[in-house]
């Protein structure tokens, strides 16, 4: 099987996943050293780690099967001092995703990403063990790690996660997260089939997560900075524009952040303005009837204002003479694609604006694994030569 990781020559040297697996060090200037002994074990892992939610798929490197499968909370939770023992399981003083979530009143729950990169690389640190003792139990395999980032991630950010990642993983490759999408959404089956188009070969993905949303044109290399927008605006920020418009509309209405979200992942909404939408929730122990039809709707739309501009921007980049196929092959993906009537409005946009027959249709229930599974085909596929070894 070829390789996916193509780039096109005239790609920037930071655009490139492909380094040193040698001990030298790499041209980004990160630190690499000597990988696992051969003759150990050797894991791929599919990394989607995301804001809210991070997915993770592992298997060998000749099996098409997966050993892991796991969708995780981004979450880690440091058990507070003084817990009677007994009240935690185990009396653990770590604990992660789901675990963390269920003793949020005895545990201080700490997100290690904000915005799509990493802000707490304690949490960070403890996060990635926890996934590597999911994969491999036993510590002693070579994890080789595939990891999502945002569309136009940074440097610092990139350096952050690798820094994070070593005394977890052994080596790693770090892939725009819209790429990965594309490839984990590829029929292989299909592929030359007559009719079928390859998302990898043209396409633009718009992957909507917690803490970005990141657009990428998908034309068969791998994407370079021109290829990709990444916009600080997803599911966080329509959270906070819930959380405000509903403290202005019922004060001290005490919804938590975790419960706001609940109620946008159930129906919020893009379009013309949908009334009544009412929401049943409890508030100092007694049952309310709130009217969020207005909030949500509000809230939902101003992330079509925010990414409507960077799609029409990259279609505008596209070669001419593939820019009628990519119109119909518009994927959205990620959690924000679960916003009802999200494809539709995005396409009347497009129509409106005088675009050529455009088709926008959703990743479908299984987006949340798209990501680590492009990653883990990726992983498959990547030269010996391509991986960034860690040191740990």
């Amino acid at each position: 099987m070829p390789t996916i990781l193509t780039e096109r020559p005239t790609s920037s040297p930071s655009a490139s996943p492909a380094t040193s697996s040698t001990g030298s060090t790499p041209a980004n200037g990160t630190v690499s050293g000597t990988a696992r002994r051969s003759d150990h074990k050797v894991i791929l892992l599919g990394f989607d780690l995301g804001t809210n939610k991070s997915c993770v798929l592992a298997g060998a490197p000749g099996s098409a099967d997966f050993a892991v499968s796991k969708v995780i909370p981004s979450v880690v939770g440091y058990v507070k001092e003084g817990i009677v023992d007994g009240i935690i399981t185990g009396n653990q003083r770590l604990l992660f995703g789901d675990l963390a979530l269920q003793n949020a009143l005895h545990a201080e729950l700490v997100a290690p990403l904000a915005e799509g990169i990493i802000s707490q690389q304690e949490a960070a640190r403890d996060f990635f063990h926890h996934v590597r003792s999911l994969v491999d139990p036993t510590g002693q395999a070579e994890i080789r790690a595939v990891v999502g980032i945002p569309a136009n991630a940074g440097s610092a950010a990139r350096d952050s996660i690798r820094q994070c990642a070593m005394g977890s993983f052994e080596r790693i490759l770090l892939i725009p997260e819209p790429f990965l999408a594309a490839l984990g959404f590829r029929e292989d089956g299909r592929v030359g089939q007559p009719g079928y188009v390859d998302p990898v070969t043209n396409s633009l993905f718009v992957d909507i997560g917690g803490g970005t949303s990141d657009l990428c044109l998908v034309q068969g290399y791998f994407p370079t900075p021109d290829d990709q927008i990444s916009i600080p605006f997803a599911g966080d920020a329509i959270d906070s524009l819930i959380m405000d418009d509903l403290n202005r509309t019922y004060p001290n209405n005490g919804l938590t952040r975790g419960r706001i979200r609940e109620i946008k992942e159930a129906h919020a909404y893009v379009g013309a303005i949908r009334k009544p939408i009412d929401v049943r929730v409890i508030l100092g122990g007694k049952a309310h009837t709130l009217e969020l039809g207005e909030v949500l709707g509000r809230a939902a739309n101003t992330l079509i204002d925010r990414i409507y501009p960077a799609l029409t921007s990259l279609i505008a980049r596209a070669p001419s003479d593939g820019v009628v196929t990519l119109l119909q092959n518009i994927v959205v993906t990620g959690g924000g694609s679960q916003i009802k009537g999200i494809d539709t409005v995005l396409q009347q946009r497009l129509v409106d604006d005088g675009y050529e027959a455009p088709k926008v249709r959703l990743a479908g229930q299984d987006y949340k694994r798209y990501v680590a599974l492009g990653a883990i085909k990726a992983a498959r596929s990547a030269r010996d030569n391509q991986w960034q070894v860690l040191l740990g």
